[in-house]
């Protein structure tokens, strides 16, 4: 099992498979050097409180985070395109690159599914999944941060995968714990920000295109492939 392959899993709905696996995935973490000591330690803390919690506690702590919570979902170009067309037309184009590289996806999977895209980096060489990584490290960065201000273990994930990737991502700002009600103002905000009009929008909208189209360019250069 890869680094990305772990961190894949535990993004993933807990379930008794997982948490059989934790021991597995643990030690697939400890000993990867891409990562720094005090962010391996953050990841055996979240894999502990994993261990310990009762299935559904740690289901429901799940569900809250990224099912119910829009400024923290698992599908990338959710935070790139909202709901627009675009997002439709990035994810078709998604999936003809996962098939070009072997990878088929089930139906009720969406492409963009930061579990799914980690799956299949873990298929390619470092040297080929680090740049794509990269490529999406301003949305990791973001949820992270967001995770972060819940105080939440998850966000050590998102550290991890800034690290494997690479990237220099800013320090989120310390703003203690964030009461509930803030916490759904945010993610009100976010939702209303996520699809806008005008020409400052399509100028931004153009900026995300093209991040996007980058990594979904890079996804079928000939050298990549598991």
């Amino acid at each position: 099992m890869s680094a990305l392959k772990a961190l894949a899993a535990l993004l993933t709905y807990p379930e008794a498979g997982l948490k059989a696996s934790l021991p597995e995935i643990g030690a697939v973490l400890a000993a990867d050097r891409r990562m720094p000591e005090t962010n391996r330690a953050e990841l055996a803390n979240l894999i502990a409180e994993m261990q310990a919690s009762d299935l559904m506690d740690a289901q429901e702590r799940y569900l809250g985070l990224f099912d119910r919570s829009p400024s923290l979902s698992l599908h990338l170009f959710e935070h790139v395109h909202g709901d627009s067309r675009d997002r439709g037309m990035a994810m078709v184009r998604l999936v003809e690159m996962y098939r070009e590289h072997g990878l088929e996806i089930e139906a009720r999977e969406l492409p963009d599914y930061l579990p799914l895209f980690l799956e299949f980096l873990s298929l390619l060489t470092e040297a080929e999944s680090r740049p794509l990584l990269a490529d999406a490290g301003p949305v990791l960065a973001g949820i992270g941060q967001r995770l972060s201000r819940r105080e939440s273990r998850y966000a050590a994930i998102f550290a991890a995968l800034s690290a494997i990737a690479g990237a220099d991502v800013p320090a989120a700002e310390d703003h203690g714990p964030e009461p509930a009600e803030d916490l759904a103002a945010l993610d009100r905000a976010w939702e209303e920000a996520a699809v806008t009009f005008g020409p400052e929008s399509m100028a931004e909208s153009r900026s995300s295109c093209d991040r996007v189209a980058a990594m979904v360019a890079r996804m079928a250069e000939p050298g990549v492939r598991p």
